[in-house]
């Protein structure tokens, strides 16, 4: 078991984990083996790859290195609405761009216009709420003495 560890650098239940996480993504990309948008999709995976690791990776790492300075750290208060407004985007996104408009109306009855201001206002709550208690923990935090002497 040391050899396969000194080897590998990790223990077997971490190669059994990472083939149990690659087996269902081969078993979905082996649909794309005959499809004439496989170079698209290539390319596209390809292309995101390489934004989020050159262009977005240093620019939220040097953004949270910045956040967490601060007397308070303002990190997860950023992080959590960044989370949520981005999930809900994820989620919503057809009805916010309104893509399918014919279909979701033949579907619900309703047309998509309210989905792009319904998640801008969710959007700014969830910031506003955020700023709100990164202000009652600035109110509550303890005064250091070096501030109380001066």
């Amino acid at each position: 078991m040391r050899r396969f560890t000194d080897r590998y650098g990790a223990s077997p239940a971490h190669l059994a984990a990472l083939l149990a996480c690659v087996a269902p993504a081969a078993y979905a990309a082996s649909f794309l083996l005959g499809d004439p948008a496989l170079l698209r999709v290539l390319c596209w995976f390809v292309g995101a790859a390489v934004v989020h690791d050159l262009v977005l990776f240093p620019l939220y790492a040097l953004a949270d290195r910045l956040l967490t300075r601060l007397p308070v750290p303002l990190v997860n208060h950023v992080r959590v609405p960044l989370l949520g407004a981005g999930l809900t985007f994820l989620v919503f996104l057809p009805g916010i761009i309104r893509q399918g408009g014919e279909t979701h109306l033949a579907a619900t009855g309703l047309d998509q216009e309210p989905y792009l201001g319904r998640w801008l206002a969710l959007v700014a709550a969830m910031f506003v709420l955020s700023g709100l208690l990164y202000a009652v923990r600035l109110l509550l935090r303890p005064r250091s003495r070096s501030r109380a002497a001066a």
